[in-house]
């Protein structure tokens, strides 16, 4: 079953235009091309990913955070209690006031005393300004650092002015060493944030490929989002991978990231009550968004990948609808957001 599914998966029909096969992919003459096999090196990658962001969080975020005035608040740990654990994990973080005078008759203690546990309890599932500085300084070194690299691997190519370069050639298109390790980086960087969940700050579901955020998923469910997230991501990426697709990719990648950054060092500088900072970091942020995800996006890259594919081949393979209908969702979540984005800055402007 496995080998039939592994076949089909892999038919080439899915993948590359007509009279093409797997074999015509075999580096030769010159010619490099990517190759799936070569995706495994993501999951090195993100460890390595991670083992930086340990060493950056912690010797870099906390100095700068204590530079900004942002001081680390030690909270006080409850007496460690097995009933009142057990309650709080399995039953209710915010028990009745009947719930809490049978729990003191059933520790044998006031109730005093267990409404002071679980405020504790719960003030310890709260992250500290100093652990969200932390992890948005992580997100903002990543995402300016690749942005900064996109630039630099794609400023001399043919394709990052003229978009009808990205298919000339296709699909025997050599793979550059620059695009490989693009793509390793930044597939790795979300098999990294996948990895983390566990023990990251509970965030709302806002990422920027979000394919599901809490304005349609209840709290309890933001792990879930973030792993549909961040499975999306990596899924979408892998595919322009292995269709050889990487000349779009890295134009969407670098598009995406551009404005991330933004974002991230305005949180940053909202944790340290840099309130002016931050709101002009918000504005830049604001028109990095619509000028990326809301011009660029939808009239330079969308027109490349739906419009432009039927100058260089009649008969479009499965892979077109499969790629152009994730990019359509991303699309409709671009303009969700900058519909969000306008009314805070409406807000902003307006009722300061």
């Amino acid at each position: 079953i496995l080998k039939t599914l592994n076949s089909w998966f892999w038919w080439e029909n899915i993948w590359m235009p007509i009279n093409c096969t797997w074999e015509h992919f075999v580096d030769r003459d010159g010619l490099v091309f990517p190759k799936p096999h070569q995706l495994y090196a993501t999951i090195p990658c993100a460890f390595v990913l991670l083992i930086i962001r340990f060493f950056s969080e912690r010797y870099v975020a906390i100095p700068l955070a204590k530079a900004l005035g942002i001081k680390n608040v030690r909270r006080v740990k409850p007496q460690p209690n097995p009933v009142l654990e057990s309650y709080f994990r399995e039953c209710s973080k915010h028990p009745s006031q009947s719930e809490i005078q049978g729990l003191a008759k059933k520790c044998n203690c006031t109730v005093r005393l267990v409404e002071k546990w679980f405020r504790r309890r719960r003030n310890l599932e709260i992250p500290t300004v100093l652990r969200k500085f932390q992890e948005a300084f992580w997100r903002f070194s990543f995402y300016l650092t690749s942005s900064i690299a996109g630039f630099i691997f794609l400023y001399d190519k043919p394709w990052f002015y003229d978009i009808w370069q990205t298919w000339v050639g296709y699909p025997f298109q050599t793979l550059l060493p620059s695009q490989y390790w693009y793509y390793m980086a930044e597939i790795g960087f979300y098999w990294s944030l996948l990895f983390t969940l566990g023990i990251d700050n509970k965030r709302k579901a806002s990422g920027l490929y979000l394919l599901a955020s809490t304005s349609f998923f209840p709290p309890s469910q933001d792990f879930l989002a973030h792993v549909i997230h961040h499975l999306a991501a990596i899924g979408l990426m892998s595919g322009s991978w292995c269709g050889n697709y990487v000349r779009l990719g890295t134009l969407v990648m670098f598009v995406h990231d551009t404005a991330d950054f933004w974002l991230e060092a305005a949180k940053m500088f909202n944790y340290a009550h840099w309130e002016k900072t931050c709101n002009m970091l918000f504005i830049i942020f604001s028109i990095a968004f619509f000028i990326t995800r809301i011009i660029l996006f939808p009239f330079w890259i969308l027109r490349a990948t739906l419009y432009q594919p039927t100058y260089y081949s009649t008969t479009p393979v499965i892979a077109y609808f499969l790629f152009n209908g994730q990019l359509l969702i991303l699309q409709g979540l671009h303009l969700y957001w900058g519909y969000l984005i306008f009314k805070i800055l409406r807000r902003f402007l307006c009722l300061k």
